[in-house]
């Protein structure tokens, strides 16, 4: 496996699953705050309130990051987008009843959720004809790809382009709202081929950002391009990203 897939998501679970590395086991932690929303998502649209919600997730954490719950993951079965369906999946079936008296983490230290605005995106998703488990694939694409997003905006910053990132970004989607490119390339001071040229290297730059960002979602590098793939049907016309 090459260098860039040495550290990935399945990776740090696997070493917090062998409880050997106090690092691994923060790094987990870390990736419960990045990836929650989709699951909560998924508790929502079960027909939980916030509040419940809520609770279910933080208890969900609780069982991940301080039991033997590990114990039966296989990072080269798959996914780490589809461990974690399947492991709040199970976790449901079996913790409902006593979840909510784990109140947002049982004693361990708890996941921070901001809850106002994961119900601000889900107002984007509300279609009746969704189900859970795709309410959970749309959240988990945006999720992803607004970490690409931050990488790519990272990466201008550090490179000193961060004010022709901010102007040129608007024209990684294809909604039709951009602003001509005479327009911007007026207030950039460049020309309009220059520009056309400058988003050109943007959308091929946020094309590899988003193909490391899903190398670590997935335990074999040779599914990269299917996940892409897969991120890329479950977006559909009309589910626009959470604002």
């Amino acid at each position: 496996m090459g260098d860039r897939f040495t550290t990935t998501q399945w990776s740090r679970v696997q070493q917090a699953k062998e409880g050997s590395d106090t690092k691994a086991r923060q790094a987990l932690e870390d990736l419960c705050q990045i990836y929650w929303h989709p699951l909560y998502a998924f508790i929502r649209r079960q027909g939980y309130d916030p509040e419940a919600a809520q609770d279910l997730t933080q208890a969900y954490f609780t069982e991940l990051l301080a039991k033997d719950f590990l114990q039966v993951v296989d990072p080269s079965a798959g996914r780490f987008r589809s461990f974690l369906l399947a492991s709040l999946k199970h976790f449901l079936s079996h913790e409902r009843d006593r979840a909510r008296a784990l109140k947002r983490g049982g004693g361990t230290r708890s996941i921070s959720l901001d809850v106002e605005t994961a119900e601000k995106r889900l107002g984007n998703e509300a279609a009746d004809h969704l189900t859970p488990e795709h309410v959970f694939e749309l959240q988990w694409a945006w999720t992803v790809l607004e970490r690409s997003l931050e990488r790519l905006r990272q990466a201008a910053l550090s490179s000193g382009g961060a004010d022709q990132f901010e102007r040129l970004q608007p024209y990684l989607t294809d909604e039709g709202t951009q602003a001509p490119y005479r327009e911007v390339a007026s207030q950039l001071e460049m020309t309009e081929s220059a520009v056309r040229t400058a988003v050109h290297r943007l959308r091929k730059s946020f094309g590899g950002m988003l193909r490391a960002e899903i190398a670590e979602t997935v335990a074999d590098p040779a599914d990269v391009d299917d996940e892409i793939r897969h991120l890329l049907a479950i977006i559909q016309p009309g589910h626009g990203p959470p604002k």
